[in-house]
């Protein structure tokens, strides 16, 4: 139940860099069907009503039978889009979390597996409601932490070792893209840059879940796909939720490879570096908002938050694709999750439940 997916869907955390341009209502590539910023807005304040009084429960907690990573997704996204720490709320969504602040400076529920994913929720929501320091010492003590769930330090593995950088999950938190991912996004939120010495583990795991054969990735898949593209995890013998390639290769698919594109930006990697190169032109080659390329509508809406969060990162407005067709994304996507927003408020995978997208507060 908590594979890769997981906890990056909450939609609202796209929305943020949706909205972060001005040329999100401008001439999209000649396309007149993109919603107009009135829509917009009574989109994304909608969602929020629909949080406020269908979400939340008494006491502060958005889908508590998931853990904390769905209360901290959501007060996160709350505060991201104007919500006031003040706001009941929000103030009943940070209590709740707190409640899960451990001794060790984790923020997971107890007996959790998922630890490095709870606590690096955690650390963001923290850090956006953090008025006055009032988090400071919870943030230095949770990203104490987290820094235990790196393999090559908590975890023990040889620079050598494929699992060496990554972070994970479950009985043996074998690493993966997806926690990873969240694992250096968490320290990226705290002022960590690319220097740290956590990040730069973390690039030597991504770079060895890349579909790219180079001085940075001479594992035993590194050239049996070669399109440029990311997996789930090379670590315990690999896997792809896209599954198999004939010749025994990891096939690519869309959510992972935005994930690893923005973490290389993250850790320091320029726009001529050849990893972001094949996954700029992978994503040219497969740019799509009607499914998770390679996966289909499995983890579409958590692919939608990768998506936004790497473009916003890597600084383009506007994608060329392979085609030579213009896309400005940002219009793009608002436009396709107008499209997707249920009555209520909502949002919700109908056509794929996996990895918990059937769970509106999640999604929303």
């Amino acid at each position: 139940m908590f594979k890769s997916g997981f906890w990056g869907l909450l939609i609202a955390l796209v929305v943020n860099s949706v909205i972060s341009s001005g040329s999100v209502y401008a001439d999209n590539g000649g396309h007149s069907d993109s919603i107009t910023a009135k829509e917009y807005r009574e989109m994304v304040d909608k969602a929020i009503d629909y949080l406020r009084k269908e979400g939340q429960d008494e006491e502060g907690a958005f889908s508590p039978q998931l853990g904390p990573g769905v209360t901290a997704l959501v007060t996160s996204s709350l505060i991201q889009n104007g919500i006031s720490v003040d706001d009941p709320a929000v103030t009943k969504g940070l209590k709740y979390v707190e409640r899960f602040v451990q001794q060790d400076g984790g923020i997971y529920s107890d007996g959790s597996k998922h630890r490095n994913y709870e606590t690096s929720l955690a650390i963001v929501c923290f850090a956006d409601a953090n008025q006055g320091g009032r988090y400071d010492e919870t943030l230095r003590n949770a990203e104490s932490f987290l820094r235990t769930m790196q393999w090559g330090v908590g975890f023990k593995a040889a620079e050598s070792d494929d699992a060496y950088g990554g972070a994970g999950y479950g009985k043996h938190e074998r690493p993966d893209m997806s926690n990873t991912g969240f694992f250096i996004e968490a320290l990226h939120k705290v002022g960590n840059g690319a220097d740290d010495e956590g990040v730069q583990r973390a690039l030597k795991f991504f770079s060895r879940c890349q579909n790219l054969e180079s001085e940075h990735n001479k594992t035993k898949f590194a050239d049996k796909v070669k399109d440029g593209g990311f997996y789930y995890t090379v670590a315990a013998g690999g896997e792809s939720k896209a599954g198999e390639t004939p010749n025994g290769g990891l096939r690519s698919y869309g959510s992972m490879t935005y994930v690893g594109l923005k973490s290389m930006i993250y850790a320091g990697l320029t726009k001529e570096d050849k990893r972001v190169i094949a996954a700029t032109d992978w994503i040219k080659k497969f740019y799509t908002l009607k499914t998770n390329p390679g996966v289909g509508n499995q983890g579409l809406f958590y692919y939608y938050c990768t998506l936004a969060k790497a473009f916003d990162v890597l600084g383009d407005d506007v994608l060329i694709d392979s085609k030579g067709v213009k896309h400005i994304w940002r219009a793009e996507l608002a436009t396709e999750l107008h499209s997707r927003q249920q009555k209520d408020g909502s949002w919700l995978n109908e056509g794929a439940s996996r990895w918990m997208e059937g769970d509106k507060n999640l999604v929303t």
